[in-house]
C-alpha cells in the first residue's frame, strides 16, 4: 500500500451504546448491597439472552450474581418498570441454582442492563 497505514472501523449499534454510556455517566450511588454482579473479561454487564420454544419464550439471564441473589431479583422486580405499567404484571424474575437469575415476560435485556449501570455495575 506504499507506506500507507489504514485503519478499521467496526459499526456499532449507537442506540443501544448511547443509552447505556448515558446510565454509566450518572454517578453511582455508594450504597453497600447484600449482592454483587461483576462485569466478565470483556469489560461488558454479563446478561443474556435466550430464546426458546422456536421464538415464542424470551430469557432474559443474569449470569455469576456474587451474594444473596434473591435480594437482587426482588429489587429488580420492583424496581424495573414503574408500579402501574404493563409491563411489571408481565414480568416474571427468579432465581436460577445460587448464582443466576433469570428474568421472563418480554425482551428487557436493554432495560436490565441499564437498571444495573443506573446502579453502577
Amino acid at each position: 500500500m506504499l507506506g500507507h497505514s489504514w485503519t478499521r472501523f467496526i459499526a456499532q449499534p449507537a442506540v443501544s451504546r448511547r443509552t447505556l454510556s448515558q446510565a454509566a455517566a450518572t454517578p453511582p450511588s455508594h450504597v453497600q448491597r447484600p449482592y454483587f454482579v461483576r462485569r466478565n473479561t470483556h469489560g461488558s454487564l454479563p446478561v443474556y439472552t435466550d430464546i426458546r420454544n422456536g421464538g415464542t419464550r424470551y430469557l432474559v439471564q443474569i449470569r455469576n450474581v456474587e451474594g444473596q441473589a434473591q435480594v437482587l431479583a426482588n429489587e429488580l422486580k420492583a424496581s424495573l418498570f414503574g408500579p402501574n405499567s404493563p409491563a411489571t404484571a408481565k414480568l416474571g424474575v427468579r432465581v436460577h441454582g445460587r448464582r443466576h437469575i433469570i428474568i421472563t415476560g418480554g425482551r428487557w435485556k436493554v432495560d436490565v442492563m441499564a437498571w444495573l449501570a443506573s446502579r453502577g455495575f
